[in-house]
């Protein structure tokens, strides 16, 4: 049977570049469809109705949203480089680590970029606090798995570009 996979994304999604990266690590070829979101397709729509965003992996017909969530079905469906670690603490401490760059360090990197004067002192003050935390977790490490790219390195990715952007603006 031959396997059909779609991503849906756009351009400038960090979150599509997410499941792009897992892809390629996973050597998956994907079909990929590329969305103009202010003029969302019916199929994204009918793939996503409930948060109606990329990126969204169809495999084999059945959509798959929200990018960790994407990533780990990946994970789980190709076992060729495994992205997550075998051991469930260390599985564990991934996940948790990708959801606080999600929920705490991209909202606090966010409002830098998005606010002035006083709010932006505090989301800086907020942001170098999250930023710490991820040194401390990476420190002594080559990749936050060990020493080969896995699940958290490519959920926080998007650090790469972001983070110069920030300290920019911030006059670092």
């Amino acid at each position: 049977m031959v396997e059909e996979v779609k991503l849906f994304n756009t351009w400038s999604s960090p979150f599509g570049l997410r499941i792009v990266w897992a892809l390629k690590l996973k050597g998956i070829q994907y079909e990929s469809v590329e969305e103009d979101l202010t003029n969302k397709s019916p199929l994204l729509l009918q793939y996503n109705p409930v948060y109606k965003k990329v990126p969204v992996l169809v495999h084999n017909g059945l959509p798959v949203v929200e990018s960790c969530i994407i990533l780990e079905y990946i994970d789980e469906t190709w076992k060729q480089n495994p992205l997550l670690p075998e051991d469930p603490h260390k599985r564990a401490a991934a996940r948790f680590w990708a959801k606080f760059g999600d929920d705490k360090v991209i909202s606090s990197l966010w409002a830098i970029l998005t606010k002035e004067g006083k709010e932006r002192e505090e989301a800086s003050v907020q942001a170098i606090e999250n930023l710490k935390f991820l040194e401390e977790e990476l420190k002594g490490k080559r990749f936050f798995g060990g020493e080969r790219i896995g699940f958290l390195d490519i959920a926080m990715g998007w650090l790469v570009n972001l983070v110069p952007v920030t300290e920019e603006i911030l006059g670092f």
